[in-house]
């Protein structure tokens, strides 16, 4: 039987805005990276976010990202490696506070938005957030986007990298994530979404906004939380995958 894990980002609220709907996708995903403070996410929340994925016995992972609130850490910034580094380990050692004191443990480390991107296609950015994450706990699994270069030096720095799909997002032919503004970017329909996952699991193959297909492997699936039909995607995503003889279970 396929073994895959089905994750979510989490705990993306802060202050007086709510945003994701975290309790009801606990229901469905097998692991949750949550925000710890920068893009977005706060000390209340982090708290927050750990114990309700612990009380669901979910897989807690962290989601760094850049400081970059207004752009919701979607944006590139102009950061040196060693930025990279320290904010990298600010911000996953600050979770693993929270995760620990709540008698847990931290399973994955998955940078947020351009980080996540920045760190999958440069070099320098990559071995500094491989660095930073292995300094704190070398047991730790990197989440990053299937044929990344994050990958590649998660496992030169001899760390577990698995390797992470996106059902809700169409790729370009190069495998790399269709610009959010760009059209057909988003899948928002239940049953494009479970199609997707499919035939990246089964098939290794994701579609193209063309039409075409890319190469990828599938380890881990990234849904977002914070899209407005975000429940309905988990759901329908659970319920495809189990009935098409998938497990659905985070890393072990």
């Amino acid at each position: 039987m396929r073994t895959v894990d089905l994750n979510c980002d989490f705990g993306e609220s802060y202050g007086a805005y709510t945003f994701g709907q975290d309790e009801a996708l606990l229901k469905h995903v097998t692991s949750v990276s949550i925000a710890c403070g920068f893009h977005a996410g706060d000390p209340h929340t982090m708290r927050e976010a750990v114990e309700r994925a612990m009380a669901a016995g979910v897989s807690i992972g962290a989601h760094p990202g850049l400081p970059d609130r207004l752009g919701f850490g979607r944006r590139e910034m102009a950061i040196s490696a060693e930025e990279a580094c320290d904010y990298t380990l600010y911000q996953v050692g600050a979770l693993q506070a929270f995760v620990r004191a709540a008698g847990g443990k931290l399973r994955h480390v998955k940078p947020h938005g351009a980080l996540y991107h920045m760190a999958g296609h440069d070099e320098a950015i990559a071995a500094a957030v491989v660095r930073a994450v292995k300094s704190l706990d070398p047991a730790l699994f990197i989440y990053s986007q299937s044929g990344s270069l994050l990958l590649e030096e998660a496992r030169r720095q001899g760390m577990r990298a698995i390797a992470e799909v996106f059902a809700d997002r169409t790729y370009l032919p190069s495998g790399a994530l269709t610009p959010r503004h760009l059209p057909k970017a988003v899948l928002t329909e239940p049953e494009e979404a479970l199609g997707q996952a499919l035939d990246m699991i089964i098939r290794g193959k994701a579609r193209t906004a063309e039409g075409s297909e890319a190469a990828v492997l599938a380890e881990t699936v990234c849904l977002h939380g914070d899209g407005p039909n975000a429940l309905h995607l988990a759901a329908s995503l659970r319920q495809g995958l189990q009935e098409a003889g998938i497990r659905l279970q985070h890393p072990q």
